[in-house]
């Protein structure tokens, strides 16, 4: 298992590539703490996509509400256009490191009804925005925290599923609760995905008991690498999150995962090992419908 967080690498960026051959790209899945603060929660974010960058990661992910998770009254105050500062800003960060980069989520204006979207965006090297997906499963659950989740109350699902064409391959969009949808990665890995993004904001509740298998499963069933950036830790109105980002292989076998507290997850994305996954194992193309 790879590993970098608050106690550093286990194993070398250099290692990493040697382990399985110069056909190795490294992902970094980010996990943060974002709360009130904008700025602050953008300046954090920027910090580990460069540390993970550092570490040799070519593709990093950024969580789920990674730039604001705030009190509801502000909420429409800290929601953006795809080209406002936040997402611009990002941008530019990928332009600069040269790496594809996953805005997790953000809140996005100009949903129907005067609501928004939850909003999922990934760059590439270039700073050219390669797809948006819209989270299209709200959580609207009472999961026994002492917290009551109502998303569709001021969020709006999306359209579709989305599955970006990137230097890597097609990578499959998702978002948090989308995670308990199997249908939805089964249509994003019948488009071609080879890797899948989940950046979460799990609640603790749930996220001790379900999300690692959750994640391991979602990768066996459509032997696709996941990347799973995660919020951890105590957020405004006491909402606590589970964390535990990591990256998952398409044998169900986690290969990074961060330590409590902020940190990056890095580890190697290799599509030789899918492709021969997939030829020895060819279950996707046995799918019966």
């Amino acid at each position: 298992m790879f590993h970098c967080g608050r106690r550093g690498w286990l194993l070398s960026p250099a290692d990493l590539c040697q382990t399985r051959g110069m056909s190795v790209l490294l992902a970094a899945a980010v996990q943060m703490t974002s709360g009130a603060d904008k700025a602050l929660n953008l300046a954090t974010a920027e910090r580990l996509v460069r540390r993970a960058h550092t570490l040799g990661a070519r593709f990093i992910g950024l969580p789920e509400n990674f730039a604001w998770m705030g009190p509801e009254p502000e909420r429409d105050a800290n929601a953006e256009g795809l080209d406002g500062p936040t997402l611009s800003r990002m941008a530019a960060l990928a332009r600069e490191l040269q790496v594809t980069l996953l805005a997790g989520s953000v809140l996005e204006t100009g949903a129907p009804g005067n609501r928004l979207y939850n909003t999922s965006v990934l760059f590439g090297p270039d700073g050219a925005r390669l797809a948006a997906y819209r989270k299209m499963h709200l959580f609207d659950v009472d999961v026994g925290d002492g917290q009551t989740y109502r998303e569709s109350a001021a969020v709006a699902p999306g359209p579709g599923p989305v599955v970006a064409d990137t230097a890597l391959g097609k990578v499959g969009l998702s978002v948090c609760y989308d995670l308990r949808f199997p249908e939805l990665y089964r249509a994003l890995s019948a488009q071609g995905a080879l890797l899948l993004t989940v950046p979460a904001a799990f609640t603790l509740m749930t996220g001790k008991d379900h999300w690692e298998v959750l994640l391991r499963a979602r990768a066996i069933e459509n032997l696709c690498h996941v990347l799973a950036p995660a919020q951890w830790g105590r957020h405004p109105k006491d909402r606590l999150t589970y964390g535990h980002a990591m990256l998952v292989d398409p044998w169900g076998h986690v290969l990074a995962r961060a330590s409590d507290g902020e940190g990056v997850a890095v580890g190697p994305v290799d599509l030789e090992l899918t492709a021969r996954l997939r030829k020895g194992l060819p279950a996707l193309s046995h799918r019966r419908l």
